[in-house]
């Protein structure tokens, strides 16, 4: 079963096939021809993962999800939140991310953290949302050479190393990304009358 996921970011694609096996078929943006600019200008990560997935859903007619994720740091007011890829600015720098978060958390002790993932699947019988939940603290340098983002900095709970220290099968055991997308890849497989 083909289904677009409405991103280019080979990193994200690779997690996700991994946890969605061959089952379906994930075709990329680029794949289905779209290179357009997706729209995303909500204020929460629901509204950013619905605008994508029925923006393509609407010019493509694929069934489609897209995931908007952030990261929700609990002493900066949850920030960055839905604003965490262009944190320091545009154009997208994971480096400087990392350098104004570890920055704006100078001297603050309370280092709680989480990262949260919203799904957004549309096709022709309507729309569906899925959210991911991963609890960590944030360190006060990087560790690790893996993943991208903050993982370098986020420590998630229960565990000794970072995001970027885990293989993508460990990190894809536990990550946001990996809930959400289990609960994406039941739905799908228990209601096959939607597509």
């Amino acid at each position: 079963m083909k289904i677009c996921f409405a991103t280019n970011n080979q990193h994200k694609i690779a997690e996700v096939q991994a946890i969605l096996g061959k089952t379906f078929e994930l075709v990329s943006l680029a794949e289905i021809g779209c290179w357009e600019e997706l729209p995303e200008t909500g204020t929460t990560l629901e509204a950013n993962s619905a605008q994508k997935a029925e923006y393509v859903w609407k010019n493509y007619q694929i069934p489609c999800f897209a995931d908007d994720s952030g990261l929700e740091v609990e002493a900066l007011n949850q920030a960055p939140g839905v604003y965490s890829a262009r944190y320091a600015g545009v154009p997208k720098n994971d480096e400087k991310n990392i350098a104004l978060l570890l920055q704006n958390l100078q001297n603050v002790e309370n280092r709680k953290a989480q990262f949260r993932t919203c799904i957004t699947l549309v096709t022709a019988k309507g729309k569906w949302q899925f959210e991911g939940i991963v609890k960590g603290e944030i360190l006060h340098e990087k560790r690790g050479s893996q993943g991208f983002g903050y993982d370098s900095v986020f420590l998630p709970e229960g565990y000794l190393q970072t995001f970027a220290e885990m293989s993508m099968q460990e990190k894809n055991a536990i990550s946001h990304r990996a809930i959400a997308v289990k609960k994406l890849v039941d739905f799908l497989l228990t209601h096959p009358h939607i597509f």
